[in-house]
C-alpha cells in the first residue's frame, strides 16, 4: 500500500518521484503607522525523491545504555514478532511512539467528504526499522543482553526471548574523557579507547568503515544516545572554523568533547550525524565542516516527554490569548541518565535545552508580552534511583487571563524516558536517510539544491533544534510536525492540508465545480505518457487544485 498522485505535476519513474510544487509564502512589513502590509508570494519548485532505499546501518554512541538496548532490542522484537505474557495478558510487539510507522497524515477527503489518511511512510520510500542493522560504541563493556537486564525497561519474559540475539552484541570501545561527564560514570567505564585525541577521530573512521563493510550497508548514520556531557568552550583558536577544530584534534586539546570528536569523524566518513543529548557538540567548526563535506547534522537532544507536552500547552494557552507568566518544571528518574545529570556542570546542559522551548510562542504574541519580558521558567531535575527508567515528571503553569485573574495548571507524567526516546532514535534515522535522498531545484536555477546540512526539519524529535545562522527557531509542536508532513506532502506533489472544508462552510459541491478542468489537466496528461486514473467517481482533496483519486485508493 502506497500512495500515488495523479496530477500532471507528479512523474513517477522506475527511481524516483518528481513533483512541479508552487511554495505560497506571504511576506510582510511593519509600517510607522503600526499597520501592516502583506504581499502573497510564490515560487515554483521541482522536488525530486530518489525512491531507491537503501541498506542502513544505525551506529550510537552508547549502545549499551538504556536508549541503546531498548532500540535494539525492539527492532528485534517487531523483526521476529518476539510475543511476550504479562499479568494483563499476551503482548505484541510495535512501534508505538514513532511518527514514521505509527503515524498517519491527511491527504484529503473521500466522496462522502470525510478525511482520508495514510499511513506516513506510505507517502514515499523510506527505510523499515526492520532492516536497520545496529552497531556502535559504549564506555561499557557489558554485552546487549546483560546491559539490557541492567536497563530494567522491559519485561523479563520479553527479556528471555532477546537474550540471544543482545549477548552476541558487544560494544566497541568509546572515548571516556572524565572532565566531560559525572565523575560517578568512572565505575561503568572499562571500554575505553586510548590514544591522542587523533588517533581515537581515525579509530571511530575505522570502525564506521568496518560496520559499513561487514554488514554490506549503503549507508550509515551516526546518533549520540551516551551521557550528557558539560558545555565546552568556544573559543577563537579552538572550534570556531572547521580548519581550527581539526587542528586542536590533533594537537590533542583538552577542551575538544568526546561527542565532537564523533560528529568530526562522521563527517568526514560522509555519514549524517544526530546529537541526541544536550551539549554544545556542534561548535562553530563542527557546523562550518559539515556545509564543507555536505554532509547532514542534527540537534539537540531527544524530545519526548516533559517538553513535547510543554511545547503544546505553551502554544495553545498563548494561542488562546492567554499569558503563561511562570512555568516551573521538576523531574526525577533513576536510570543512569539520572546519575549523570546528578553532577551541576551536566545538569546544566540539560536545563538549557530544556528551557528555551516556549521563547518563540511567547515571541509570537506581542499583545501578550508587549514588554518582551518573558515567563519565570524554572527547570529541576533529581536522581532517585528506585524509580529506574520511570521518569516522573511535573509541572505548574500560572497564566494571567480576563481582567487581571489568574489561572494555574498542574500536571503529572510519567515518563517510561527509553521506551519514549527509542521511537524517536529510530524516526532521526529514518527521516535523515530520506533527506539524502530528496533535491529540490527553483524553477529559475540550472541546478538542484539539498537541504542545509543542518536538518533544522528533525526539530519535531529534538528538545534544542539546531538550525543554520539566520532561521527562526520553532519550538511549537504542531508547527514542527506540520513541516515534515508537508515537506513530503511537497515530494509528491500535494498542498498543505489547510482544515478549511470550504465545501461544507459555503455548501458548495467544490469537486463538481472544478471536475472539468480536472478532467482536461488529466486528459492532457495522458498525453504525455503519465499514469492516469480512469474512474466516473472522480473526486478531489477538498482543494481546488487537488489530486483525483476513486474511494478504492
Amino acid at each position: 500500500m502506497s500512495v500515488k498522485v495523479h496530477s500532471p505535476n507528479v512523474v513517477y519513474s522506475e527511481d524516483c518521484i518528481e513533483s512541479r510544487y508552487e511554495y505560497n509564502t506571504t511576506s510582510v512589513s511593519v509600517n510607522s503607522d503600526g499597520s501592516y502590509s502583506a504581499i502573497p508570494r510564490t515560487n515554483t519548485m521541482i522536488f525530486k525523491t530518489d525512491t531507491c532505499v537503501p541498506k542502513t546501518g544505525m551506529m550510537l554512541v552508547g549502545l549499551g545504555g538504556n536508549n541503546g538496548t531498548t532500540v535494539a532490542g525492539g527492532i528485534l522484537a517487531n523483526k521476529y514478532n518476539l510475543c511476550w505474557t504479562t499479568k494483563d495478558g499476551e503482548k505484541k510487539p510495535n512501534y508505538f511512539g514513532s511518527i514514521t510507522q505509527a503515524g498517519t497524515v491527511g491527504l484529503g477527503v473521500d466522496a462522502r467528504g470525510e478525511e482520508v489518511y495514510a499511513p506516513f511512510n506510505k507517502l514515499v520510500p523510506m527505510v523499515h526499522p526492520n532492516d536497520i542493522e545496529v552497531d556502535g560504541w559504549d564506555i561499557s563493556s557489558m554485552n546487549m543482553a546483560d546491559a539490557m537486564d541492567r536497563a530494567r525497561v522491559f519485561d523479563y519474559s520479553l527479556q528471555k526471548q532477546l537474550r540471544p540475539y543482545l549477548e552476541k552484541i558487544v560494544p566497541r570501545p568509546s572515548i571516556y574523557c572524565p572532565d566531560f561527564i559525572a565523575a560517578n560514570q568512572g565505575e561503568r567505564a572499562d571500554n575505553v579507547m586510548t590514544g591522542t585525541k587523533q588517533e581515537m577521530m581515525q579509530k571511530i573512521r575505522a570502525d564506521i568503515r568496518d560496520f559499513k563493510e561487514k554488514k554490506n550497508l549503503d549507508k550509515v548514520i551516526i546518533l549520540w544516545t551516551a551521557n550528557t556531557e558539560r558545555f565546552c568552550d568556544i573559543t577563537e583558536g579552538l572550534n570556531m572554523t572547521a580548519e581550527e577544530l581539526l587542528n586542536s584534534i590533533q594537537n590533542n586539546e583538552d577542551e575538544v568533547s568526546p561527542s565532537t570528536i564523533f560528529a568530526v569523524a562522521s563527517i568526514l566518513e560522509g555519514c549524517t550525524y544526530i546529537n541526541g543529548s544536550p551539549q554544545n557538540t556542534f561548535v562553530p567548526g563542527v557546523q562550518e565542516l559539515a556545509e564543507m563535506e555536505g554532509v547532514y547534522i542534527a540537534g539537540d537532544d531527544f524530545k519526548s516527554g516533559q517538553t513535547k507536552y510543554k511545547s503544546v500547552l505553551v502554544d495553545f494557552l498563548v494561542g488562546a490569548g492567554i499569558k503563561p507568566v511562570s512555568i516551573v518544571s521538576y523531574n526525577h528518574l533513576g536510570n543512569n541518565d539520572g546519575k549523570n545529570l546528578s553532577s551541576p556542570k551536566q545538569f546544566r546542559s540539560k536545563e538549557i535545552s530544556k528551557s528555551n522551548v516556549v521563547d518563540d510562542m511567547v515571541g509570537s504574541n506581542k499583545i501578550l508580552y508587549a514588554d518582551g519580558k518573558k515567563p519565570d521558567h524554572t527547570v529541576v531535575i533529581k536522581y532517585v534511583p528506585y524509580v529506574a527508567d520511570s521518569k516522573r515528571a511535573m509541572d505548574e503553569y500560572i497564566s494571567e487571563i480576563f481582567m487581571n485573574g489568574s489561572n494555574t495548571i498542574v500536571c503529572h507524567n510519567t515518563c517510561e524516558d527509553s521506551l519514549l526516546a527509542s521511537p524517536l532514535i529510530l524516526d532521526l534515522v529514518i527521516l535523515a536517510e530520506l533527506c539524502e535522498r530528496i533535491t529540490v531545484q527553483l524553477d529559475n536555477e540550472p541546478q538542484s539544491r539539498r537541504f542545509n546540512s543542518i536538518l533544522s526539519i528533525l526539530s519535531y524529535l529534538l528538545k534544542a533544534p539546531l538550525v543554520p545562522a539566520g532561521t527562526p527557531v520553532v519550538n511549537a509542536l504542531f508547527k514542527q510536525r506540520s513541516c515534515i508532513v508537508n515537506v513530503l506532502k511537497a515530494c509528491i506533489g500535494l498542498q498543505p492540508g489547510n482544515h478549511m472544508l470550504l465545501e461544507h462552510k459555503i455548501g458548495a459541491p467544490l469537486q463538481q465545480v472544478s471536475s472539468m478542468s480536472t478532467q482536461a489537466n488529466l486528459m492532457k496528461h495522458a498525453t504525455t505518457n503519465h499514469s492516469v486514473l480512469k474512474s466516473k467517481n472522480q473526486h478531489l482533496n477538498g482543494q481546488t487544485h487537488g489530486h483525483v483519486k476513486t474511494p478504492s485508493q
